[in-house]
């Protein structure tokens, strides 16, 4: 398939509602009040009847700030989920030596555990995110891994595989213009396109040499004039959906945001508890209400004023029997009423996000071993492995098309392997609780010194552990046994 026609409308129309529900979770998700404002222009009632919060309009008096709180509980979320998948980083393992040494400096060398990160907590925020599989032999020897945004793509799907995807971007414009750099991958090439059009419509393709941001990708076209081939059969792109279904869009083959609704009116309303608690803060604050002529007069024009650090006045001709004088009002802050509030909005909204309370804070915070953790969070736990399996045939399927173009690029013997996938542990065990559980086995006679460092340091190789093994015996007048008998060695 080509790349669109001259004035085709864009976003596509297809797309239009997908976007615009990516649009509202991208509003939430950056925090910005601004955004969240803009988007809930016209949108005066929740779903529950009551007004928005940010679809009001700001009646601001002179002097006067916008009293709107708003809390990044969206952010904070889509944060957690990423953190539960790849806060430890994620292993790759093939089965040829070579391979896995190559594949180990690629995850390193390109920070692949870094953008898995990234690319987690876009895809909690909007639904799904895309994996795509580059090179630039002027920044590095490899192929690189990059994410791509779902508002960002116009994908194509059969039986619910991605089968090819354009992904877009505006570009630098000093005026109403709007530059266009479509860029679509298709198995076994990848297609450049650059459009000068409006905000709605994609207008007229150009060379790529009328932009400067995408003009050197002309030196790397084929006989074509706009297509890169790849060398390789495989798609250069993969689609990770978040979780499914996309209740909204149901049988569709894109993932649904943790925000789904009902979340978008529970975080409406926690802003709304955050705006009114702030709100009787301010109220709150003691004044002083004096008479008249307890005010020092300033001079015609220049208004009068209260002392209130004076501590001698002059006698005041008061009539004893009013009752005139300082009179303190305060209003009362309202705190437990507004912390319970919004204590149980948030916790409703993280259970409707697939998580438990406790992995936001509430609930028992006594310190407890990793098995403790995982039965208190088991509903996070429950969406991690969830999500897992969503992005484990994708990534393996990226991995392995980066061996691919990098046997084809950079590494001419490199035999590619799909990569197995094995994701880090969630939550550390207590480092108390191993020792406890070490030194009862030892005690028992249970368990060898290689296995004992093996508990401590899995992430170690044979080598590692023999060294580890041999200081220990050594250190402590023991003889060094033979490897295998000790059971250290596999």
């Amino acid at each position: 398939m080509p790349l669109p026609d001259n004035g085709a409308p864009w976003p596509p129309p297809q797309l239009k509602r997908l976007y615009g529900e990516m649009r509202l979770d991208a509003a939430w998700y950056s925090g910005d009040r601004k955004q969240l404002a803009e988007v809930y222009r016209g949108q005066q009632r929740r779903e529950d009847g009551r007004r928005r919060l940010w679809a009001r309009a700001r009646h601001r008096q002179d002097g006067k700030h916008d009293g709107r709180v708003h809390i990044p509980l969206a952010g904070d979320i889509a944060t957690t989920s990423a953190d539960l998948l790849y806060s430890e980083p994620p292993t790759f393992t093939v089965d040829d030596t070579g391979t896995q040494d190559r594949l180990t400096e690629l995850a390193e060398a390109g920070g692949i555990a870094n953008t898995l990160l990234e690319a987690a907590e876009v895809a909690a925020a909007l639904g799904g995110v895309y994996l795509r599989a580059t090179w630039d032999a002027s920044l590095a020897p490899r192929p690189l891994l990059t994410a791509v945004h779902a508002d960002a793509a116009v994908p194509d799907f059969h039986w619910g595989q991605l089968t090819a995807v354009t992904f877009w971007r505006e570009l630098a414009s000093d005026g109403g213009t709007v530059w266009r750099h479509l860029e679509r991958h298709e198995p076994g090439r990848v297609l450049h396109g650059l459009y000068q059009g409006s905000t709605d419509r994609l207008g007229t393709r150009v060379p790529l040499t009328e932009h400067p941001e995408v003009a050197a990708l002309t030196d790397s076209l084929g006989p074509e004039g706009d297509a890169i081939e790849t060398g390789i059969t495989e798609l250069t792109a993969a689609y990770v959906p978040n979780i499914k279904p996309n209740r909204r869009h149901r049988g569709s083959p894109f993932g649904r945001s943790d925000y789904a609704a009902p979340l978008y009116d529970l975080m409406d309303a926690l802003d709304e508890t955050w705006s009114s608690w702030l709100r009787d803060i301010r109220l709150g604050r003691a004044r002083l209400i004096v008479p008249d002529g307890y005010l020092r007069d300033h001079g015609p024009g220049r208004g009068a004023s209260f002392d209130d650090d004076r501590e001698v006045w002059q006698s005041l001709n008061i009539p004893p029997t009013e009752g005139s004088g300082i009179t303190l009002s305060q209003f009362a802050i309202r705190v437990a009423e507004h912390q319970s509030t919004a204590d149980s909005i948030v916790q409703q909204a993280v259970r409707s996000a697939g998580y438990s309370a406790q992995t936001f804070g509430f609930g028992d915070q006594a310190a407890a071993t990793a098995t403790e953790v995982t039965a208190r969070e088991r509903r996070s736990m429950i969406t991690r492995d969830k999500k897992s399996r969503y992005w484990r045939p994708a990534l393996s399927h990226i991995l392995f098309v980066m061996l691919r173009l990098d046997r084809a690029l950079f590494t001419p013997r490199l035999v590619p392997e799909q990569p197995r996938i094995t994701f880090g542990d969630s939550v550390s065990e207590d480092p108390t609780s191993t020792a406890q559980t070490l030194s009862l086995l030892q005690q028992a006679q249970a368990v060898s010194t290689g296995t004992k460092v093996r508990w401590l340091h899995p992430d170690w190789d044979d080598t590692a552990v023999q060294a580890e093994v041999d200081r220990i015996l050594t250190e402590t007048g023991q003889a060094v046994p033979d490897p295998i008998q000790a059971g250290i060695l596999i």
